[in-house]
Formats: structure tokens, sequence, C-alpha cells
């Protein structure tokens, strides 16, 4: 299966969703974060943007902000990346 499957579907829009709750916390420091896919092992892929691409916490917000938030509420999810 790809990150297209009907399968992971309902789980990337689960994804979709809490990152829509995540997204406005990372605008009000200069950043962004997109979605760029969800894998059938619960890899979820994101690109960080505008502040957080450069931030030295990064991996920390990636790690114990987005994972941790995705990870309670999506339990599919079992890793957050980054990718350029």
């Amino acid at each position: 299966m790809d990150e297209t499957s009907d399968a992971g579907c309902g789980i990337k829009d689960q994804v979709s969703s809490v990152i829509d709750q995540i997204r406005p916390r990372l605008q009000a420091d200069g950043g962004d974060i997109e979605l760029i896919g969800v894998d059938d092992q619960g890899v979820v892929k994101v690109r960080l943007q505008g502040a957080c691409a450069g931030c030295p916490g990064a991996q920390m917000t990636l790690k114990m902000g987005v994972e941790r938030m995705l990870k309670e509420n999506v339990p599919q999810v079992s890793e957050v990346v980054a990718v350029p």
C-alpha cells in the first residue's frame, strides 16, 4: 500500500485534523507545518516551514510537541519525522 491507500485516508484525515490544531501555535512563532504523508507503519512525514525550518529547537518541537499530540489523538501513529 502507498500513502494514498483507502486504509490510510482515515488516518491521514485524523492526523491532518490534529496538525490543524497545532498549526496556530507554530504560526504564532513565525513557523508552519505541512503534512507530507502517513505510511502503513504509522510514520507521519511533515515539513517544517518558516522560522521552524531553521530553529535550533525544531527537533524538540517535533518530538515533544507534534509527535506527542499526534500519538495521544491518533493511536496508529508510531513516529513523526521531518523531511526537507
